[in-house]
């Protein structure tokens, strides 16, 4: 399947200069959702994971059908403050700042294996530090899965040694 077809470009939006990759309308295509789905899960089927991370906000709606598939439990990575119990988090740099993500300071039983899920693998700086809070927790990551991947922004050098697995790449 040609999963380019299914996601649409939006010129500046969220601001002058990007080109938004939306990906609603893959996601109310039945046959692509189920096919990215699949795709996404294929190379940890039989690995153990035993719990998804999703990073907010569309890694949510992704993590949670693979992990159904993996048979795995579903745990959210969410901008800070979301979260109503104790969290850890971690911090990563913006193009002016920083931003934080939490999760939950039980989220990941020690030495559970975690698969990480989102939407894009942009700079990497969200990835890393989802990767950084999913360890500290307790966790040990099998490895991460994107929809798409933005590889002229090279954020896989911000996961090195990393088991990275992107179903399509701009």
């Amino acid at each position: 399947m040609d999963f380019k077809k299914h996601i649409h470009d939006v010129h500046d939006f969220p601001k002058k200069g990007v080109v938004f990759k939306d990906i609603t309308p893959l996601l109310s295509d039945p046959k692509a959702f189920a096919a990215a789905i699949d795709r996404m899960s294929e190379p940890f089927v039989g690995s153990g994971v035993q719990i998804v991370a999703g990073i907010e906000s569309r890694g949510f709606l992704l993590a949670t059908p693979i992990a159904y598939r993996l048979g795995a439990g579903v745990a959210p990575i969410r901008k800070k403050g979301k979260l109503p119990r104790t969290v850890k988090s971690a911090s990563y740099a913006l193009e002016y700042g920083m931003d934080s993500i939490e999760a939950h300071a039980d989220a990941f039983p020690k030495n559970a294996k975690v698969l990480l899920v989102d939407d894009v693998l942009a700079t990497g700086g969200t990835a890393a530090a989802a990767i950084s809070l999913i360890e500290v927790i307790g966790g040990h990551l099998v490895g991460s899965s994107f929809l798409i991947e933005l590889g002229f922004l090279d954020g896989r050098k911000k996961l090195p040694g990393r088991k990275i697995h992107s179903l399509v790449t701009y």
